[in-house]
C-alpha cells in the first residue's frame, strides 16, 4: 500500500469516526431532550452539554489533524531527496 493511500484512509476513517461520535450525540441528546418532557432549565443544560460534547470532538479532531499535516510537510522539507 503507498503512503498516500494509507492516508487517505487515515482522514477518511478519522472523518468518519468523528462523524459518527457527533450523530451519536445528537441522538442521545435528542432522545433525552424527548424524555424531559418540556422542563426548559433542564433541557437547556442537555443541550448546552452536547454542543460542548461535539465541538469538542470536531475542534479535537481538526487539530490533531492539522498538526500531524504540518509535521509531515515540515519531515519531507528536511529529508534528504531520495536516490
Amino acid at each position: 500500500m503507498r503512503e498516500l493511500d494509507l492516508e487517505r484512509y487515515r482522514a477518511r476513517y478519522g472523518l468518519t469516526a468523528v462523524v459518527m461520535s457527533n450523530l451519536a450525540i445528537v441522538g442521545v441528546t435528542i432522545f433525552g431532550v424527548w424524555q424531559l418532557h418540556g422542563d426548559k432549565a433542564v433541557t437547556v443544560g442537555v443541550l448546552t452539554a452536547a454542543f460542548t460534547a461535539v465541538s469538542s470532538t470536531t475542534t479535537a479532531y481538526l487539530g490533531i489533524k492539522a498538526v500531524s499535516n504540518t509535521a509531515k510537510a515540515m519531515a519531507h522539507r528536511e529529508s534528504p531527496p531520495r536516490e
